[in-house]
């Protein structure tokens, strides 16, 4: 197979993106409320620390802004450096910076596996799964950061659109509060070229994915030691 370029599943900032565009429930203190913190991005969790915008700007593009002027992360920015940023001024800067700081005093090490790319989730199917003679479809249910909050096999056999529903894949993803899914299968042939079933398959976990607001993020074949990505390839679609 061709050498393709890695991939990150990392959140992307939006912007453009009004409160009052979205629907209720997709705002960022009532996904609070009813997913936890976990579940929110970087810029809705900015966005809510701001609490608003200004005029002609709202508070999640001005979230995305920010998050995109301080590469080195929002976490080591100064006070000064946040006062000069239109729309911040010395009041929301102090909160950032408080709010921050509490984060740091109060941080644990926190041992979930990262799971931000296609190769760390190859890495993370089992042996015992890799060396089956049976495929083995495992989800992994992601928070906003792609830690890993929850894994779950999800059928044992034959992978095809009629044996794996997105029912039992997803049903986890909404009792977990997941920001995302990640799924991953074995091939016993030994060789991790995608099937028609399972194209078929990835195409109906995305659009399931995309009616409950938690995206698929990728498929993974794994046959041995290597691995097909399906965002890789530009398949998720």
């Amino acid at each position: 197979m061709n050498e393709v370029a890695p991939v990150s599943y990392s959140q992307p900032v939006h912007r453009q993106v009004l409160l009052r565009d979205l629907h209720p429930v997709e705002r960022p203190r009532e996904r609070l409320g009813r997913c936890g913190a976990e579940a929110l991005s970087d810029q809705e969790l900015v966005a809510l620390l701001l609490g608003t915008g200004y005029s002609g700007r709202g508070v999640m593009d001005l979230a995305a802004a920010l998050l995109e002027g301080f590469p080195n992360g929002l976490s080591s920015a100064d006070f000064a450096a946040l006062c000069r940023v239109k729309g911040v001024g010395p009041a929301r800067a102090a909160a950032l910076v408080a709010a921050f700081e509490l984060a740091r005093r109060s941080a644990k090490p926190d041992s979930r596996p990262c799971l931000d790319t296609p190769a760390r989730v190859s890495e993370a199917v089992p042996l015992v799964v890799r060396e089956s003679r049976k495929e083995h479809l495992l989800a992994f249910y992601l928070n906003a950061r792609s830690q890993l909050i929850f894994q779950e096999t999800v059928s044992i056999g034959t992978l095809s659109a009629s044996l794996v529903h997105p029912r039992e894949v997803f049903s986890p993803a909404v009792a977990h509060s997941a920001a995302a899914v990640v799924v991953a299968h074995n091939h016993p042939s030994g060789d991790c070229s995608p099937s028609a079933d399972d194209r078929d398959t990835t195409r109906r976990l995305v659009r399931a994915g995309e009616l409950l607001g938690i995206p698929l993020l990728d498929h993974i074949i794994v046959a041995g030691d290597r691995f097909f990505s399906f965002r890789e390839r530009g398949l998720l679609s």
